[in-house]
């Protein structure tokens, strides 16, 4: 088995971890927000490179006006208090998705987390912020046809060159995407880039999901026969 270069998570369950303690679904969130952490930490000691993570969806602004607001606010929380241990780790933030769509303060704390860490040459914590796959194979579409009508671009191109207009297009392709909460669904993450993945779905909730669980569905991937189409010889 290769090495596993980069795992993508959709973190599913934190308001059902919320509602069976008996709390707020804004505490499942936060709690979630504190496992990021755990499992980043996990990751960068497994030595994976890139650990993309789907924090709020296009969709996701769909959600009641004060869950919004609260799930904005998180990266504040979680980059005060664990930024510094992030930078000690030599890991890197970086994010996918719409920065525009953001709000502004949100948005400030991102691009300061990014250009804090842009020199460290450790995993890469990839956030999808205003993330959809469907509406970044779209954008990826639009500007690939303006390259085109204005002469930088020929029809003439496969899939290699098409991924240079994704999000994703400095990453190495996703050996395995996890998703915790016993949902079996891609959720629009990351369609194109999955084409090809390993994918495994976890019953536990995201904040319950520990080091030592992701540490087992490493393991999981470890014993898959990947084919990509083909045979092994």
């Amino acid at each position: 088995m290769d090495k596993i270069r980069h795992v993508a998570i959709i973190m599913d369950g934190n308001g059902r971890w919320a509602k069976r303690q008996n709390k707020m679904r804004t505490q499942g969130h936060y709690q979630g927000s504190e496992n990021v952490r755990n499992i980043a930490i996990a990751a960068n000691d497994d030595g994976i490179e890139v650990l993309t993570l789907f924090a709020f969806s296009t969709e996701n602004w769909k959600r009641p006006e004060e869950e919004v607001n609260y799930l904005m606010k998180l990266p504040a929380v979680f980059f005060q208090k664990f930024l510094k241990e992030l930078m000690e780790k030599n890991i890197r933030i970086q994010m996918i998705g719409q920065m525009e769509g953001i709000p502004k303060e949100t948005a400030k704390l991102f691009q300061k987390a990014i250009e804090d860490t842009k020199n460290n040459t450790g995993m890469i914590l990839c956030f999808a912020m205003n993330y959809g796959s469907q509406r970044e194979i779209l954008l990826a579409a639009k500007a690939f046809a303006q390259d085109v009508q204005s002469g930088k671009q020929t029809l003439d191109i496969d899939e290699k060159d098409f991924e240079q207009y994704l999000m994703t297009k400095d990453y190495p392709p996703i050996d395995f995407l996890i998703r915790t909460s016993g949902e079996y669904r891609i959720s629009n993450f990351l369609l194109w880039q999955i084409a090809y993945s390993e994918l495994i779905f976890v019953d536990e909730t995201w904040p319950e999901f520990t080091p030592e669980e992701f540490n087992r569905c490493l393991d999981d991937f470890k014993q898959r026969d990947r084919r990509f189409g083909g045979l092994k010889k």
